[in-house]
């Protein structure tokens, strides 16, 4: 009878260490905060390095101007951001080539060389301001801030109508981008995305100043909105993500930015793989500065934009 009762309640105690470690074990997975804030970082440094490459291409077409890198809008070498664009009227193509390790006015390091090729374009559709004008992109050795950039693939077309009232009609282009980027710790990151660009102050005669001058570019301000996909970690890890009403103002450089232009509106969400959340970010209400934030399963962290 003693040796009976000992075995049930050496079975007891076994029984109870069992459930325990299992308790203890569900508890510490419940507990388990995701926190991870790297991709949606990698993610925007994707996003600004497609918007950096229509902008170049949008103030290159606009005779020359690069007025938001470098310090004139002409074609010389200029030692602000020592860039030379280079138009071939017959092959329709424009070249934008950076001098290696020269800093432009947006506080970034650029080299190696983009080229942009409108020869699909309309009769008469020769600048990004154009309705109608449609460029394809190619690089070639272009680096920035250490990270290289790949363009595979990337069409933009000026998608606003012939003829339209610049005073009721904002200026518009689709995107479709696929890119690589080797950032400079050696993980890569590849970026498919849709999107739709918008001059939002198009009605600004001081910024869209008729279709035979060029765009201010210094005094614009966008808005992008579209979906995206990729993967990250040298492609152990996919998302997702889908851009509203992201808006970047040309006017805003943050104090202790370098001249950057970061989004100071609007809202990212970026989805990991599962069974990681959502990430959505919130890129402010116009503020221009740095901030941004990210809510996870309802936790707001703290970021500031690459």
């Amino acid at each position: 009878m003693k040796s009976m009762k000992r075995n049930l309640v050496m079975i007891f105690c076994c029984m109870f260490a069992v459930g325990l470690i299992t308790m203890t074990g569900c508890k510490k997975k419940d507990t388990a905060v995701d926190n991870d804030t790297s991709g949606a970082i990698d993610n925007t440094l994707a996003e600004n390095t497609s918007n950096d490459v229509v902008n170049i291409g949008a103030q290159a077409s606009e005779q020359g101007n690069l007025s938001t890198y470098r310090e004139a809008s002409n074609e010389n070498l200029l030692s602000t951001c020592a860039a030379t664009v280079v138009r071939d009227s017959i092959a329709k193509t424009i070249t934008v080539t950076f001098n290696p390790n020269v800093t432009c006015l947006d506080g970034r390091t650029r080299s190696g060389s983009i080229t942009y090729d409108y020869h699909l374009s309309p009769a008469g559709a020769v600048h990004f301001r154009d309705p109608g004008f449609t460029f394809t992109v190619s690089t070639n050795g272009y680096v920035v801030d250490g990270n290289q950039v790949n363009i595979i693939n990337k069409t933009v077309t000026n998608t606003t109508a012939n003829g339209f009232n610049p005073a009721t009609t904002n200026e518009t282009w689709s995107i479709s981008a696929n890119i690589k980027i080797t950032k400079a710790n050696g993980n890569v990151i590849t970026w498919d995305c849709n999107r739709t660009t918008t001059l939002l102050n198009t009605s600004d005669s001081n910024v869209y100043r008729g279709s035979a001058i060029p765009i201010a570019w210094t005094l614009a301000r966008i808005e992008v909105n579209g979906a995206a996909n990729g993967t990250r970690l040298s492609g152990a890890e996919s998302f997702s993500a889908t851009a509203t009403n992201m808006v970047r103002d040309f006017t805003c450089s943050p104090i202790g930015s370098g001249g950057k232009h970061p989004w100071i509106s609007g809202t990212l969400d970026y989805q990991p793989p599962s069974p990681k959340y959502l990430r959505h970010i919130d890129f402010g209400t116009g503020t221009c500065d740095l901030n941004a934030t990210v809510t996870i399963n309802g936790a707001t962290y703290d970021i500031t934009l690459p």
